[in-house]
């Protein structure tokens, strides 16, 4: 593994827990000679985990949209920054630069583009290793969900184990590196329940 894409907030949320796992996460990245994909941006989780690996003399490659690159807050110091012309372009070409895909907290944005590599993944269109930092159990109310939606037959036992989760970024980072590609047809055959 090469590169890992990672979604989170423009913002470092309220508890510094946030911000020192980010951190973490860089400096793991950094060790295990991992290039860092992400949105691009100056502010937020997004500039300390960029920040973290960047201060290890880690790659940093940014993808950001020419409207948030307009607006500045974009990071002047990476390896490599791509200016794309929307989100979804962004969203397709991090998936194309990266190995696997962890989500720290974050709010619509980062859920936005972790669910559509996730629904990718379970279209078939990548079968790379889908992970969430969950911190604090910021992501227990999601796992929860994902739980009930197995429950409710909505989503299948395979599908739902694409999404790897941890608290600890070591940990989680490990899980990914030792993911195998699930793969299962998404629909149902006519006359299955």
């Amino acid at each position: 593994m090469k590169s890992v894409a990672v979604y989170c907030g423009s913002s470092t949320g309220n508890n510094p827990v946030y911000k020192s796992a980010a951190h973490h996460l860089g400096k793991i990245l950094v060790e295990k000679n991992i290039r860092l994909i992400y949105g691009g941006g100056s502010i937020g989780l997004m500039g300390v985990v960029a920040d973290s690996v960047l201060q290890r003399g880690g790659e940093v490659i940014g993808v950001i949209p020419d409207f948030l690159h307009v607006k500045e807050v974009r990071h002047e110091n990476l390896t490599q920054m791509h200016v794309v012309n929307s989100m979804h372009e962004r969203k397709s070409l991090m998936e194309k630069l990266a190995d696997a895909f962890i989500a720290l907290p974050g709010g619509y944005g980062t859920m936005d583009e972790f669910f559509e590599m996730l629904t990718w993944a379970q279209l078939g269109l990548h079968n790379k290793p889908l992970g969430i930092l969950n911190v604090n159990g910021f992501y227990d109310p999601f796992i929860a969900q994902l739980d009930v939606m197995v429950k409710e037959k909505f989503l299948s036992e395979k599908n739902r184990a694409l999404v790897i989760e941890d608290g600890e970024p070591e940990i989680l980072l490990k899980k990914i590196l030792e993911a195998k590609p699930v793969s299962e047809k998404k629909w149902m055959e006519r006359g299955q329940e």
